[in-house]
């Protein structure tokens, strides 16, 4: 299984890549991936990054995917090649300055040194000037990858000294291929699983392992068919609020445990009684990005609650306007039939718009997210 393998639907940025890898057409030092959430396009540069690397002579099979650099590329344990993301709000200035540090060194084993920014969108702008003078001249064997939604996601004096690679959503049907292959899911779970996420790879994989989680979408689908009147939608926009606030925080509580338990064993904590001074500090610092990553971990939930409601909306317009393409909720399809019928397409577009304003709200300003739901919620009746 070649590091390809996983880039499904995606067979122009898999030639590109592999032209560049293999036989150095169009190879570059700073490379931007973009694409919408769930397109792969960190994936996309983590197999690039590993073809680059690969310990194949034969310029064809790299990529292999079996030599000791690609999985530990893969795996992300490679010394040569450096994986950015952040779950916080922004990557800080001094984490840039730290790349910056370590884009200067030759790389220690491998052809070439890499840094794989995942988050290239999460940059102020101060932030990304400090890359900037690293990927105008970067040392002669370190190559740049930043991965962000769109080029205009990121400053245009970066974009322009970037080779672009552009992704799309890969069709339902490879997502649910790449399921049944990669993690032996059942086909027709997968099938529902892909279209449920709409061709988001990760979100399809958690939907397929995870009947609870499908249960969740389910409910947060089937809302408008109960929406009466403001007590409802104030029972409703509470709800949806709740559902995104209990799915960030099952992945949270876990590993924000195992990270202070870490750290403590770290510093040779005493396994009783107060801390010394010296450690407070440092424990003090990891539950303050504790915090902040939970804060955004709840708005990336939110607001795909809300991406899976506005699925809702999309099949009603998309019955509305004659049943052109596939649902994505197929099996409510009675329902959302019935629904269809009782407003037009021009209502269902205004509320489509009330929750792409109540998402833009959530993720872009400090509005309490409950008053934007039920803001968004009123619109809905």
């Amino acid at each position: 299984m070649s590091v390809w393998d996983d880039l499904q639907g995606q067979p122009a940025v898999v030639a590109q890549l592999r032209q560049a890898a293999e036989r150095g057409e169009g190879l570059t030092h700073a490379w931007l991936f973009t694409g919408p959430p769930g397109s792969g396009r960190s994936n996309a540069a983590k197999a690039f990054a590993a073809a680059l690397n690969c310990d194949q002579e034969d310029v064809a099979r790299r990529g292999c995917g079996e030599c000791p650099a690609c999985q530990t590329i893969v795996g992300e344990t490679h010394s040569d090649v450096t994986f950015v993301r952040t779950e916080k709000v922004t990557i800080t200035i001094d984490e840039a300055r730290e790349l910056v540090a370590t884009a200067g060194n030759r790389p220690s084993s491998a052809r070439w040194r890499i840094i794989v920014v995942e988050d290239a969108d999460r940059m102020a702008e101060r932030t990304t000037n400090v890359l900037l003078k690293a990927i105008e001249e970067p040392t002669p064997r370190t190559i740049w990858m930043l991965c962000a939604p769109s080029p205009a996601d990121v400053l245009v004096t970066i974009r322009s000294r970037c080779r672009a690679v552009a992704l799309r959503l890969p069709p339902a049907a490879d997502v649910a291929t790449l399921l049944v292959k990669r993690d032996g899911v059942d086909p027709d779970v997968a099938e529902r699983a892909a279209r449920a996420a709409q061709s988001h790879v990760g979100i399809a994989r958690r939907l397929a392992r995870d009947p609870e989680a499908r249960e969740r979408r389910l409910e947060t689908v089937r809302f408008p068919l109960h929406l009466r009147g403001v007590t409802a939608a104030v029972m409703m926009a509470d709800k949806l609020v709740k559902i995104a606030t209990e799915e960030a925080n099952s992945s949270n509580d876990e590993r924000d445990a195992a990270e202070k338990a870490a750290l403590l064993a770290t510093l040779g904590a005493p396994e009783s009684g107060p801390l010394p001074a010296a450690m407070r500090g440092q424990v003090k610092q990891l539950e303050d990005d504790q915090k902040r990553r939970a804060k955004r971990s709840v708005t990336d939930s939110l607001d795909r609650t809300l991406t899976d409601l506005l699925s809702f909306y999309r099949d009603v317009l998309i019955i509305q306007m004659g049943n052109a393409v596939e649902l994505v909720n197929a099996e409510l399809r009675s329902e959302l039939q019935e629904f269809a019928g009782r407003s037009t397409p021009e209502v269902t577009l205004a509320r489509m718009d009330a929750i792409n304003t109540a998402r833009k709200r959530i993720t872009t300003t400090n509005v309490a997210p409950l008053l934007a739901i039920e803001s968004m919620a009123a619109s809905l009746i």
